[in-house]
């Protein structure tokens, strides 16, 4: 028998044919990936797209609303394209890190999210205007963005950017504290608080608290820890991220808020451009579907998140008109000179959203 495919070391053929083999099969991969593109845009053939988002997973029937809206979304487009887009949703931020989401859209490495817009405010400094305190402060109002000048200007400013609105999603959202409730801005003095965003914190600075940034799905451990003694977010975090474990106070959102953020399903332009145009109607129509049942589930949240923390032990609390006054007085002053500031693009968009009533 022949030992010629022995392999020893110092022989130069075996180590020829090792590197022929592995050139082939490394070659393999690309074969398939071409060979995928091409079949993507069959007509007939199937693509599959990624849902990416920071929030607790759940079924189309329970759970984050969030999480939920992803998947009716999704079940929503396949029937529209008859199977031709389908979809794999990883919550969690179990694809990628919460606040790589946004670049990774930009760039076409991601191609859809549930992103909250704020988060994306340090490299697009307009986004910011997603959480704007004291600029929002009813569902009907924001509702009303998307058909107005400030909802046209931002969707250019985004399209510009890289990345497509799919589905309006606005959040109202309170405060839960370790300590003693916050209802007015003379409560914050001298407490570290998560805002969520860089024009929320500096109204909270203004009021005399120390801020800190960091996702909503890592506010559990730093209240934890004591590295933060309170935390704004949406009535839906509250829940989702159990901070009825450790909050004494909570004040709610079921009847006024000055805290309302802009979570919409985002695409990445890039991918949204390549698919044809029976595709992108669907997913912009069934994003548009989506809009009524996200409304309707934020507000249920608003309500049951106060009930679940009284339930808890936790002294609840209300915001009335007189309340969001005094915060908005600050946040003029402070977070929306600010955010004007920037450049011509932020100042147009805050005149053109302070129109909407």
């Amino acid at each position: 028998m022949s030992n010629k495919f022995h392999l020893n070391a110092g022989q130069s053929k075996p180590n020829s044919v090792r590197r022929q083999l592995l050139a082939g099969s490394a070659a393999l991969p690309l074969a398939g990936v071409m060979s995928y593109s091409s079949n993507a845009t069959a007509q007939g053939a199937t693509k599959t797209l990624n849902i990416s988002h920071q929030f607790p997973g759940g079924t189309i029937q329970a759970g984050d609303f969030r999480d939920r809206l992803c998947r009716k979304f999704a079940e929503s487009v396949e029937k529209r394209t008859k199977g031709a887009l389908k979809f794999q949703i990883y919550p969690g931020s179990s694809l990628m890190k919460t606040n790589a989401q946004f670049s990774a859209m930009r760039k076409g490495a991601l191609d859809i999210s549930l992103f909250p817009m704020p988060y994306a405010g340090g490299e697009v400094p307009e986004l910011n205007i997603g959480l704007m305190p004291a600029l929002v402060s009813s569902y009907e109002q924001a509702a009303k963005w998307k058909t107005a000048e400030v909802g046209r200007m931002l969707t250019k400013v985004l399209e510009d950017k890289g990345i497509i609105l799919l589905s309006w999603v606005w959040q109202a959202g309170g405060v839960a504290s370790r300590s003693k409730s916050i209802v007015n801005p003379e409560d914050v003095k001298g407490l570290k608080i998560r805002g969520g965003s860089r024009e929320f914190d500096l109204m909270l600075k203004a009021a005399g608290a120390s801020v800190i940034s960091l996702p909503s799905n890592e506010i559990y451990a730093a209240m934890q820890t004591g590295a933060m003694d309170a935390a704004y977010t949406s009535s839906t975090s509250f829940m989702s991220f159990k901070l009825e474990e450790l909050a004494k106070a909570f004040t709610s959102a079921r009847q006024k808020s000055y805290w309302f953020m802009l979570e919409p399903l985002m695409m990445s332009k890039q991918i949204f451009d390549s698919l044809p145009k029976d595709q992108r109607d669907a997913l912009m129509a069934a994003g548009a579907e989506m809009e009524k049942f996200g409304m309707d589930a934020a507000k249920d949240d608003d309500k049951t998140a106060a009930l679940a923390y009284a339930r808890a032990g936790s002294k609840v609390s209300d915001v009335d008109a007189a309340v969001v006054d005094k915060w908005k007085a600050i946040a003029r002053d402070t977070a929306w000179k600010d955010y004007s500031e920037k450049n011509e693009s932020c100042a147009a968009l805050l005149k053109a959203a302070e129109k909407v009533s």
